[in-house]
């Protein structure tokens, strides 16, 4: 458990207060809008009125106390920006900024930002992947060279053994799971065998990947 501080309670914001109240962490919520902060009682742990980039009211905080800070002022980047840098100011151990654009993202990570997360960048490449081809059922991007998919099996693989289909060898691509009826199995064996109805969890070049399952 994490004590994480929240500030931005726009819908980014509130998502992310859920989330991490379903993973038990400890959140202190901050907007200067009271009926957001209203909003967001029910999924966090304290919340505060105030202004983020008042230096006085962020140090009342107890800054050095959080695992991590993260800023999803998605209205006023003007803010966003100061108070990054009002947090690396005060100590803060790790800043994660939310940049709605390029720009953005370079100027929270020259003034405090450790990270930066791009939501529509993010979810536009996810659509655009996602939208390539009925096999592939989700998608993460891990850095420039590797991402994950899942994919579903194709017809001519039905009946063959993860042994046998030798994927890894072939094409450099890692079989992580196998999903049927909803449920994950990570504990895959070679003899593993692949059927229509279930998809796999697959680590790869996306390249290696299209040319593997025909995208």
């Amino acid at each position: 458990m994490k004590a994480i501080l929240l500030i931005g309670l726009g819908r980014f914001g509130r998502h992310i207060a859920g989330k991490l109240n379903d993973l038990n962490h400890q959140i202190m919520a901050v907007d200067h809008n009271e009926e957001r902060v209203n909003a967001a009682l029910p999924f966090v742990t304290s919340a505060q009125i105030g202004d983020s980039t008042n230096e006085e009211f962020l140090s009342s905080l107890g800054i050095r106390n959080y695992d991590a800070c993260i800023v999803t002022i998605g209205d006023n980047f003007q803010n966003s920006l100061e108070t990054a840098s009002l947090l690396k100011e005060l100590g803060a151990k790790k800043v994660i900024a939310r940049a709605s654009r390029g720009v953005q993202e370079k100027f929270l990570l020259r003034n405090g930002a450790d990270e930066v997360v791009y939501p529509e960048k993010q979810l536009a490449a996810w659509t655009a992947i996602r939208c390539t081809s009925e096999h592939i059922l989700d998608y993460i991007e891990l850095d420039q060279e590797y991402s994950i998919f899942e994919l579903t099996v194709p017809a001519e693989w039905s009946g063959n053994t993860i042994i046998q289909l030798d994927i890894r060898k072939k094409y450099g691509i890692n079989i992580l799971g196998v999903r049927e009826n909803g449920k994950l199995n990570m504990n895959i064996v070679p003899d593993t065998v692949l059927s229509r109805g279930k998809s796999l969890l697959v680590l790869g070049k996306p390249k290696a990947v299209q040319k593997c399952f025909h995208i």
